[in-house]
């Protein structure tokens, strides 16, 4: 693992993934990826696997490093997000479908994530007894909603209805709606 991602065990991310199979942070709304564990299948590399690079040995222009229950996807910019933000946390936002630079590096993140207000970072966006909804997942599943975060109608989260589904399933769903929103965007026709 440590090989593939070509870091060392005494960096925070190495040492994140050489002694972890991951990390459930705030009842599991936050998972951190790491080694794998039952509870978090997915290892770093695997899921980056066919998303950040084709092939083992390639040098990623990010790296997705944690998720939320949401379904946003937190990043490590190796470039893909240009260079003023390199080595930055860039944040895929559910309810805008847009990648945003939080200026976390990986370890104040990891920081942020152990002791920051996740409350205030998800403000609107958690419902009455999240935390046994959240609790009772694992770290490979998140909540679905509909209508979408992302809509007029989605921000109105009481009325919003919620289903597990996988993570693999909601990220490629959220990277398809955001090509062809912006296909649409930029008076492309959608395939």
């Amino acid at each position: 693992m440590l090989l593939n991602t070509q870091v060392t065990s005494r960096s925070p991310m190495g040492a994140i993934i050489y002694h972890s199979g991951g990390l459930l942070i705030d009842h599991g709304w936050i998972r951190i990826l790491a080694s794998g564990h039952p509870r978090m299948c997915r290892t770093l590399t695997s899921w980056n696997l066919g998303k950040s690079f084709m092939e083992f040995g390639q040098s990623p222009g990010w790296w997705l490093v944690a998720d939320d229950a949401l379904g946003g996807c937190f990043a490590v910019n190796g470039g893909y997000f240009g260079q003023e933000s390199l080595g930055k946390i860039h944040y895929f936002a559910p309810d805008t479908l847009e990648w945003e630079c939080l200026d976390f590096t990986y370890t104040s993140f990891i920081l942020f994530c152990l002791d920051g207000d996740l409350d205030d970072f998800y403000k609107g966006y958690r419902w009455k007894n999240w935390e046994n909804d959240v609790a009772a997942i694992t770290g490979d599943q998140v909540m679905n909603f509909y209508p979408p975060l992302w809509t007029k109608e989605g921000k109105n989260l009481p009325t919003v209805s919620r289903k597990v589904i996988s993570i693999a399933e909601q990220y490629q769903l959220n990277m398809d709606l955001r090509d062809q929103l912006s296909q649409e965007q930029n008076g492309s026709p959608t395939v």
